[in-house]
């Protein structure tokens, strides 16, 4: 048999088996098994990254700066003593004004009952002053002849107190940019009753989850869907603090997401007390206006004009039933809305076991007890307020005072406040009626010029320099042109006591009897050619008259004469001394006679100079800052700096107390009581534009201005003016006469004079 190596078998279709298919190349198996897990990697990462970010931003808004702060603005502290003139309706004012209630149980601080219209029991709040914080006490004051006859202390223990200080009024904020107002609390100062309600109505499991509830959401959507009406949100509280505190108001998926994450971290590093506390501080509870009313804190004074740990049950259920809806339930709009949502958190609480069916009744029988307005955000004072910013800006930036929480305390008297207003408001009513009724015509033409007055007032302690009232126009409360502070007008003969000072502190050539020349008078301008020939008021010739007797009746003439033979140099030296810092290009004759222009607090600090006795103190509005934890940050410390002596002062003085007497302002003088002896100086600027009286007692300086925002003639000079005004105020204020200390070079002399013989005072030189 035959054998062949090439040749084929026969194809056998059963023995032959199908090949297994190739697996995939390693290499591309090996790609695509990385490729994925790298993309998971970067996407845990991302994750991680981004959880990260909203850590960080959680951890450090929180632990930082949480919120921008208003700085509040005080007033000074009311204080009573013995002896102390105040009427019983003063002090009642003066007690509702800081938010004290009248009742006959005192069982709380902030309230207070009236016996007999003249006598007083008081319980006070403790109040932190920049010295000390002073106690909770039950006081009785007892009032006779419209004076403090005694204060007696009932509790914490009996005693006999020489002085009683009550808070300070509130009187002005200043805001931050974004226009916030919150007042800032702690937990361990908030009512355990407030804490009990809020939890019940917004999130009954706080103390149980970690940031987010489930079973809330569902809870409330099925109370939502069973009510027929929205009756319970799903966020936890930690959530709305997340909400309010760190997004957007934007409802998206995204959002909502950031909430869950944020809420949780949150949660992770904080206990739950910290995250009350700052849900407390950062809820939403109303509008003012366009500022927005965060935290308990501040709504409790914006709806109920009291502190929040003297607010009870019903109070606190109103503030809880505002969250879901500060503007739906608004109690001041909607007070049906407001006392069904009240209702509805108590009836929630008794549910829950956090009070009794009886509480619940009784509260329910309680009404709202709002406020009819806003009183913690009308601050009536806002020309003094700008003064207050105008000095704090030296020491401040504004930043820090619209977000750090700074609590100023000023020198405003809310007692000397109102007076000044009101003769202010009343005066300029009464200087254009006064015209409006004559039958001379030569008056009958003055009233159509005296008309659209207005007026601006100054009142400091004599002593001190610290701004007691600030007036601001015929309408004081409207936060318009601020003339106390920018209105600068020519001051007419205010300007001459710079002048006499100048000759008095001459003592070896000038005296209060030195004859002065007022005979005419003419200086000639070589740059421009013109003659100025200045003229008394009246028109007339005075020839030879005594120095004092000169500035008493303000002749023109003889202070043009006199201020010329001293020097204008020296003229501006002694207004520089008097604290005038305004800087003058250059120095002519005419400003002898006031035509320089200074605004009424420049004015106010000439004055304040001649008044102390020749110290210059600086007009000042703040005492001391506090920052919002009480701690003192700038002292404002009484700064006395003795500009001239007392002598050539004490002469001035006097010259200026017989200007009240027998000079310019001998009309005042006689509506006055005979014995009140008070100094004073009249000016009017050329044209009559403007009035002005600057007049002081042993108490206060009042610095008195009337005219035309259109500075337009108006007919008025400053006897027939500001100074009626000025006279109304000291009246209503009843001060005390002058009685300077006389220097130990200043001897008296009899001297015959046009009233007869007066004893006139004189400086011994040795």
């Amino acid at each position: 048999m035959t054998h062949t190596r090439n040749r084929k078998a026969p194809y056998n279709h059963r023995r032959r088996r199908k090949r297994p298919p190739l697996p995939p190349p390693r290499r591309r198996m090996g790609f695509r098994f990385r490729w994925r897990w790298l993309a998971l990697i970067l996407v845990l990462s991302f994750l991680g990254y981004y959880v990260i970010l909203l850590d960080i931003k959680v951890r450090e808004q929180f632990e930082g700066k949480r919120w921008a702060l208003p700085a509040r603005v005080y007033a000074s502290p009311l204080e009573l003593y013995t002896g102390m003139r105040m009427t019983p309706k003063t002090l009642a004012q003066e007690l509702k004004a800081i938010g004290y209630q009248k009742t006959y149980q005192l069982d709380e601080p902030g309230q207070y009952r009236l016996r007999k219209k003249n006598d007083f029991l008081i319980t006070t709040r403790a109040f932190g002053f920049w010295d000390k914080t002073d106690p909770s006490r039950r006081v009785q004051v007892r009032f006779a002849d419209n004076e403090v006859k005694y204060i007696n202390q009932l509790q914490p223990a009996r005693k006999r107190l020489s002085l009683l200080r009550l808070e300070p009024q509130l009187i002005g904020k200043i805001y931050p940019v974004h226009r916030e107002d919150r007042i800032l609390v702690r937990l361990a100062e908030v009512p355990q009753t407030l804490n009990h309600a809020l939890i019940a109505m917004e999130d009954r499991r706080f103390f149980e989850h970690w940031g987010i509830s489930i079973r809330g959401m569902v809870r409330a959507f099925m109370a939502n869907l069973k009510a027929g009406k929205w009756v319970q949100g799903g966020s936890t509280i930690t959530q709305q603090l997340i909400k309010n505190f760190y997004l957007s108001p934007e409802r998206t998926f995204k959002r909502k997401i950031n909430e869950a994450i944020m809420a949780l971290l949150l949660e992770w590093h904080y206990s739950k007390e910290q995250i009350l506390e700052a849900y407390l501080n950062e809820v939403y509870l109303g509008q003012d206006g366009n500022h927005a009313i965060h935290g308990m804190g501040m709504a409790a004074r914006f709806y109920f004009n009291r502190p929040l740990k003297e607010l009870k049950l019903p109070q606190l259920a109103l503030l809880v039933g505002l969250i879901r809806g500060a503007s739906i339930y608004n109690p001041r709009k909607h007070p049906e809305r407001g006392l069904e949502r009240r209702n509805l958190v108590l009836d929630t609480m008794v549910e829950q076991g956090k009070i009794t069916f009886t509480e619940a009744t009784f509260a329910k029988a309680v009404p709202l007890g709002i406020t009819k307005k806003a009183t913690e955000s009308q601050f009536p004072y806002p020309a003094f307020i700008g003064v207050v910013r105008h000095q704090l800006r030296q020491d401040y930036r504004e930043e820090d005072l619209r977000s750090e929480g700074l609590r100023i305390f000023t020198t405003l008297d809310p007692v000397i406040q109102k007076l000044g207003e009101k003769a202010m408001i009343e005066g300029i009513k009464k200087l254009e009626k006064k015209y409006r009724q004559t039958r001379d015509k030569a008056l009958r033409k003055k009233y159509r010029k005296a008309r659209n007055l207005q007026g601006a007032m100054i009142v400091t302690g004599s002593e001190n320099g610290e701004v007691l009232a600030l007036v601001n126009g015929r309408k004081p409360h409207y936060a318009g042109f601020n003339r106390p502070l920018n209105a600068k007008r020519p001051i007419g003969s205010l300007v001459k006591v710079a002048v006499y000072l100048t000759a008095l502190e001459k003592s070896h050539t000038y005296n209060l009897t030195s004859i002065l020349d007022g005979s005419p008078y003419e200086w000639i301008n070589y740059d421009t050619g013109e003659i100025w020939n200045p003229k008394n008021f009246d028109r007339r010739v005075h020839d030879d008259i005594p120095l004092y007797q000169a500035l008493a009746k303000s002749y023109n003439v003889a202070t043009v004469r006199l201020g010329m033979e001293l020097g204008l140099n020296q003229f501006h030296n002694t207004l520089r001394r008097l604290g005038i810092k305004r800087e003058f290009k250059k120095m002519y004759p005419a400003m002898l006679l006031g035509s320089l222009s200074l605004s009424p607090l420049e004015v106010a600090q000439m004055y304040q100079t001649i008044a102390s006795g020749g110290f210059r103190i600086p007009v000042r509005t703040i005492r001391e800052v506090l920052d919002h934890q009480g701690k003192p940050l700038q002292r404002y410390p009484l700064s006395v700096e003795q500009s001239f002596d007392a002598a050539p002062v004490f002469l001035l003085n006097y010259a200026l107390q017989q200007a009240l007497r027998n000079g310019t302002g001998r009309k005042v003088a006689k509506t006055l009581p005979p014995k009140m002896v008070l100094a004073g100086k009249t000016g009017t600027s050329n044209d009559l534009r403007d009035s002005w009286f600057a007049g002081f007692s042993s108490e206060l300086l009042a610095v008195t201005w009337v005219g035309r925002d259109d500075n337009k003639d108006m007919g008025l000079t400053g006897g027939g003016g500001a100074m009626v005004i000025w006279g109304d105020f000291i009246k209503a204020f009843r001060s005390k006469s002058i009685a300077p200390v006389v220097p130990s070079s200043i001897r008296w002399r009899l001297v015959k004079t046009e009233h007869g013989t007066e004893r006139i005072p004189f400086i011994i030189n040795q």
